[in-house]
């Protein structure tokens, strides 16, 4: 069915399978104001069960939300780079208890010889940070990037705990399936994931599709949360930098970004950035088309079943959780398997079973192998704290399946 139903000023479009209304009610009330938009996907056995977008992509003009719409989905892109991981081990490529020498030989240096792919994958590998302050030149060359990383002595020892590489992560891992590829993340992804799906989703926007992501607005709230200290494990960390800094400069690279959005140092707004290969957080994508990409990994869906139920069950075990090595990392902590985020007090999933990824200002994509679902919830609304439109969404979602 259609839904015309109208909530808080907009109107949603799209498609509503029978016995999903309710989900789509919740999506209407996400809509908060007249300047933004979101959309949401979901597949079920392959099958969409809800294609719905709504509201305003560009407050600046006033250009509608439509069917097409993408928009960066920043960490979600970790999500797809470890989609791509979990499918080189399924071909035997890659090893995830391998040396990243193994791959990438020139890494082995510094201190982080006996890094492994797994470390890499589940934020251990010490590398959350460059040491030194980077340009948003160096940001958007592939190859400084590459050799920053694989020149930089490690932050904590790898392996030893677990800290978020924000940004770090996509360099890291796309640089070993760069090597076992032979070819960019970007365009690998485009070879094994978007183009078979005809998903309109990159990692690095063609020039092409220049003016056509949702413009991103950040909402800031009136009170920041105080921060709660955890315990500190798995260092020494280096006191080259406080706890917190450490933590910014995972965002900022060291002052070359703003961190999300902003108006005094190149963001995610800017095409530059966008059309960037930057796979720790640069992906651009339509919420339909990361449910469909979710969904391959549990069910075949438009003719293609990317992981098997081995590699799931190796990519989702367990790999880090509980307090991180930076006292400034607040609770409640998320959880890592290889590459994937699980369920986890912080981001609650359909189901235990479930894997996948979520992003800056309210994004998540994710694949559930139990009820066969895959997942896209995109907005350009970020809310920073307190957002709970996604977990309502989830939730709604559970309701009608569970």
């Amino acid at each position: 069915m259609n839904t015309t139903s109208s909530f808080a000023g907009h109107t949603p479009q799209g498609y509503v399978a029978p016995g999903f209304e309710r989900v789509a009610d919740v999506f209407g009330s996400t809509l908060h104001d007249q300047y933004s938009g979101a959309a949401l996907a979901v597949r079920v056995d392959g099958h969409i069960v809800i294609d719905l977008w709504g509201g305003v992509a560009d407050k600046r003009d006033g250009r509608v939300w439509e069917a097409s719409t993408p928009s960066t989905i920043f960490s979600c892109t970790k999500g797809l780079v470890s989609i791509l991981a979990a499918h080189l081990v399924s071909e035997g490529r890659l090893d995830y208890d391998a040396q990243v020498t193994t791959y990438w030989p020139e890494f082995g240096v510094a201190g982080k010889e006996h890094t492994l792919i797994r470390h890499l994958l589940s934020h251990r590998a010490g590398l959350s940070a460059p040491r030194r302050d980077l340009t948003f030149e160096d940001v958007i060359n592939w190859e400084t990037m590459v050799r920053v990383l694989q020149e930089q002595e490690p932050i904590w020892t790898p392996g030893a705990g677990w800290g978020y590489h924000a940004l770090t992560h996509g360099w890291l891992n796309g640089e070993v399936i760069r090597r076992i590829t032979g070819v960019n993340v970007g365009d690998y992804f485009q070879e094994v994931l978007a183009k078979p799906l005809g998903a309109e989703a990159w990692i690095g926007l063609p020039a092409d599709h220049i003016g056509t992501p949702a413009h991103l607005q950040v909402l800031i709230p009136e009170n920041e949360p105080t921060v709660v200290p955890s315990p500190t494990v798995g260092g020494p960390v280096s006191d080259q930098f406080t706890d917190q800094q450490w933590m910014d400069r995972a965002m900022t690279l060291g002052g070359a970004l703003s961190g999300l959005v902003s108006s005094d140092k190149p963001d995610f707004n800017d095409p530059r950035i966008q059309m960037a290969q930057i796979p720790g957080g640069g992906g651009i994508a339509t919420a339909r088309a990361l449910a469909s990409i979710w969904s391959s990994t549990v069910v075949e869906t438009d003719g293609l079943r990317l992981l098997n139920d081995d590699v799931i069950a190796a990519a989702t075990t367990v790999q880090s959780e509980g307090p991180a090595v930076f006292s400034s990392e607040i609770p409640p902590h998320p959880r890592w398997g290889v590459g994937f985020m699980l369920n986890s007090e912080r981001r609650t999933f359909l189901t235990p079973k479930s894997f996948g990824h979520d992003g800056a200002g309210g994004q998540v994509g994710f694949a559930d192998p139990i009820n066969r679902v895959g997942f896209g919830y995109i907005t350009n609304r970020m809310e920073l704290t307190d957002d709970h439109r996604a977990p309502k969404l989830i939730d709604a979602l559970k309701k009608v399946i569970g």
